[in-house]
């Protein structure tokens, strides 16, 4: 009985605090790393930039947050037995004066991947859509193959399977938002990353060790598709891309995206976002087969030749037509 007391008691006198980091713009930042002084307690802000320090004794405290590419915030916060106390950051961009300064509107995708790849607690590599959308990546299979440790297995030179860290393409297991996707072919575990357009998604995720709350099946690595949602500020977006290439007579291809999304509302609790994407890709291949054989000389060496060759070509178009969107609601906000 005396230890439930004084455990009650210990509870009666601790409070805990609600945070929230923003950039200037009021967007909120994923990843920030947060800590508490005197006591030396750390966590991380989540993707709507919440956090929370649970259990916090009374007294006067500094919360310090820190982010790649912006400048350290500071700030005092009291806490008081039985409430909740409320800290708004927001972070600066960071600035150093030299001889020559350059202001332009900062990376905040690349620099977002950054802190949660930092904050991470396993081996997590992350490309945001800015940086997909920024180079002619047509599939998830072509944006997932330029992070490090990641090779693709290709169709007609297109990208279709990925291999993390050199294992076969079957010990990769893909999910959507964190949810197990099965592979919709027969008798195969991998997912065909070639039939999903690189515009539909917010972030492609590859997790090269698992955690604990992940599914053990990807042995080699898992690779998690992160869809859009309506952010604080009116989107709306259109992007086009095209190639041409001289073979078979000439063969093109075009890319074209849309996007449009806002939240609505005095406090933007209700969100919503659509999207859709086309591609085409005319390809053509000259393939050469030559039939490789030997002929037996007198003294019993052998000389190479080839018996035969085939000069083959092949020609064959490919369309993607994609559709995403969502819709949102936050029921409560931070206190």
């Amino acid at each position: 009985m005396s230890l439930s007391v004084s455990t009650a008691l210990g509870q009666a006198n601790k409070g805990r605090i609600n945070g929230h980091v923003v950039d200037s713009t009021g967007s909120a930042l994923q990843g920030a790393q947060v800590t508490l002084q005197p006591g030396g307690f750390s966590c991380v802000s989540d993707q709507e930039g919440n956090f929370t320090v649970l259990d916090v004794a009374a007294g006067d405290y500094t919360i310090a947050v820190s982010y790649v590419g912006f400048s350290a915030y500071s700030s005092k916060v009291t806490v008081v037995a039985g409430q909740a106390a409320k800290v708004e950051a927001m972070l600066q961009v960071a600035s150093a004066r030299q001889e020559v300064t350059v202001v332009a509107k900062p990376m905040t995708a690349e620099a977002e991947a950054v802190n949660v790849e930092r904050t991470a607690d396993n081996i997590l590599q992350v490309i945001p859509a800015e940086v997909i959308t920024s180079l002619p990546n047509a599939t998830i299979a072509d944006a997932a193959g330029r992070l490090p440790g990641v090779s693709l297995e290709r169709d007609e030179g297109e990208g279709k399977y990925i291999d993390v860290r050199g294992t076969a393409p079957e010990l990769t297991n893909t999910t959507i938002d964190g949810v197990n996707t099965p592979s919709p072919e027969g008798g195969v575990r991998q997912v065909k990353l070639d039939t999903i357009p690189a515009d539909l998604v917010a972030a492609v995720e590859v997790n090269k060790t698992l955690q604990a709350n992940q599914d053990a099946d990807g042995i080699g690595g898992s690779v998690n598709l992160v869809t859009k949602t309506a952010g604080e500020q009116p989107m709306f977006s259109v992007g086009g891309i095209g190639g041409y290439t001289p073979i078979m007579g000439g063969r093109h291809m075009d890319l074209f995206n849309f996007t449009v999304g806002d939240r609505f509302g005095a406090r933007k609790r209700l969100g919503t976002i659509f999207e859709a994407t086309y591609d085409y890709n005319g390809r053509g291949i000259d393939d050469i087969e030559p039939t490789p054989d030997a002929v037996q000389n007198p003294d019993g060496s052998l000389t190479p030749h080839f018996d035969s060759m085939d000069l083959r070509e092949y020609q064959y178009t490919r369309s993607r037509w994609g559709f995403g969107g969502s819709t949102d609601y936050k029921s409560t906000t931070t206190q």
